[in-house]
C-alpha cells in the first residue's frame, strides 16, 4: 500500500508561462518524503537533531511525462520497494487528475550526521516503512 498525499502547484513553482519549473519537483518530493516519515510518527527533525541521523539520496532516476500548470493539484503515491540494512528504495508517482506527470525512483541511505557513515534503520523506523512496502511486480 503506497503512502499518498497531495500538494498544490504554487505560483513560485512555475516559469513565466505557468508551467511547473522542474527543480520545484525536487522540493515537493522532499516534502512527500518528510510527510511519509511523519505518518508513522518519526519526524525528520527527530531523526536529524535527536538521533543524529541523515537520509541523503544516493541515486535518483526521474522521468517527466506531461507538464503541470499553476494551480494543479499533484497527487503523490510513494511506494517503498525495498528496505535494506541502511538503504531504502522508493518509487513515487505524481499525478494530475489521474494522469502520471512524472515519476521518480530513488535510493536513500541512512547515515550518521557525525561521521557520515551508514547506519542500520532503527526498528521503529523500519516498522513504519514496512507499512508502505510494495515490491515491484
Amino acid at each position: 500500500m503506497p503512502f499518498e498525499t497531495s500538494q498544490a502547484l504554487r505560483f513560485g513553482d512555475c516559469d513565466l508561462t505557468g508551467i511547473a519549473y522542474h527543480p520545484a519537483y525536487f522540493s515537493m518530493l522532499v516534502e512527500v518524503n518528510r510527510a511519509m516519515f511523519a505518518s508513522f510518527g518519526v519526524s525528520w527533525e527527530e531523526m536529524m537533531l535527536e538521533r543524529n541521523l541523515g537520509m541523503p539520496v544516493l541515486k535518483m532516476d526521474i522521468g517527466f511525462e506531461k507538464p503541470a500548470r499553476f494551480g494543479d493539484v499533484l497527487d503523490f503515491s510513494m511506494h517503498v520497494r525495498r528496505i535494506g540494512n541502511s538503504s531504502l528504495d522508493l518509487e513515487t508517482f505524481a499525478r494530475v487528475r489521474g494522469d502520471v506527470i512524472w515519476s521518480v525512483r530513488q535510493r536513500i541511505v541512512l547515515t550518521s550526521t557525525e561521521d557520515h557513515r551508514s547506519r542500520p534503520w532503527p526498528d521503529d523506523v523500519r516498522a513504519g516503512l514496512q507499512t508502505y512496502m510494495d515490491p515491484p511486480a
